[in-house]
């Protein structure tokens, strides 16, 4: 008798945490049913260009379902979209702040290999807007792990290398009193400190834009920065008169092969009598 009444007891006590799973089960089906919704108003809020309402839905859709991709990745763009670079204001660098903690974030689900990297390129493009340049060349290079392929990647750490090295450059002559293009090649105590912060960064960023070339050739604007970072390399060709008109001399034409290319592709768009022919889809 003792022993029906103890399996009585199981069995109730069965019974009650089966109903409790299912209503658990339920209530997170029917929460995850919630995100869904909250995230199509926010992607309707989001192409709309209301981004305010917009972040709001999306940080619903977060809550109702923690491992929803898509929400967390329009929510962090949506972020993104709401810095404006170069405003130095409390809740502007939020925003950005915000962007950056909800692409890590991501970073620690199952992304797939697009994922990954739009995550990465969104850090290291928030990164650069606000102007912390070794931060954005680290995601940087995180993108080129995942992505060795990727022309644009190679090409802003060659923008980010030339940056820093016309900033550096700028700012030791500035206190030898002279402007940033002036030729410092003869002068031997400046040209070798010039040289020493710069050469490791121009040696890399030619590089970068160089690859960036070699996967898509008609990259004119890659182009246009190995002109910029070959007159960064003459500024630190010391003594060498020669490897100095030899870079200017790369450099220039480099300028006529973005202008060529820059022509070809708009030459490329038009149609016969110069009608612009409409963009393939």
């Amino acid at each position: 008798m003792r022993a029906n009444r103890n399996i009585n007891r199981w069995a109730t006590r069965a019974g009650a945490l089966a109903m409790g799973a299912a209503l658990l089960a339920g209530s997170t089906g029917c929460d995850k049913l919630k995100a869904r919704d909250q995230l199509n108003k926010g992607v309707q809020a989001y192409k709309a260009a209301k981004y305010e309402l917009a972040i709001t839905d999306f940080q619903k859709a977060v809550q109702l379902d923690p491992s929803l991709i898509n929400a967390k990745l329009y929510l962090a763009t949506a972020y993104s979209n709401q810095y404006v670079p170069g405003v130095d204001e409390p809740d502007n660098n939020r925003n950005a702040e915000q962007a950056i903690d909800t692409f890590k974030q991501l970073l620690n689900q199952n992304l797939n290999k697009e994922q990954k990297v739009g995550c990465l390129k969104g850090i290291a493009s928030i990164y650069f807007n606000m102007k912390k340049l070794d931060d954005a060349k680290q995601y940087d290079q995180e993108v080129l792990k995942v992505d060795p392929n990727d022309p644009e990647t190679y090409y802003t750490i060659g923008v980010i290398d030339w940056t820093e090295a016309y900033k550096d450059a700028a700012d030791l002559k500035s206190k030898a009193d002279h402007k940033v293009d002036d030729d410092i090649t003869k002068d031997r105590k400046l040209c070798p400190a010039v040289q020493q912060a710069n050469q490791s960064r121009v040696s890399e960023g030619i590089d970068m834009l160089k690859k960036a070339l070699d996967l898509r050739p008609d990259y004119d604007d890659a182009m246009a920065y190995l002109n910029l970072m070959y007159r960064r390399k003459a500024d630190i060709d010391c003594g060498d008169q020669g490897a100095r008109d030899a870079d200017l001399k790369t450099a220039n034409d480099w300028v006529e092969k973005t202008l060529a290319t820059k022509k070809e592709k708009a030459n490329k768009q038009q149609g016969p009598g110069g009608i612009v022919a409409e963009p393939n889809k």
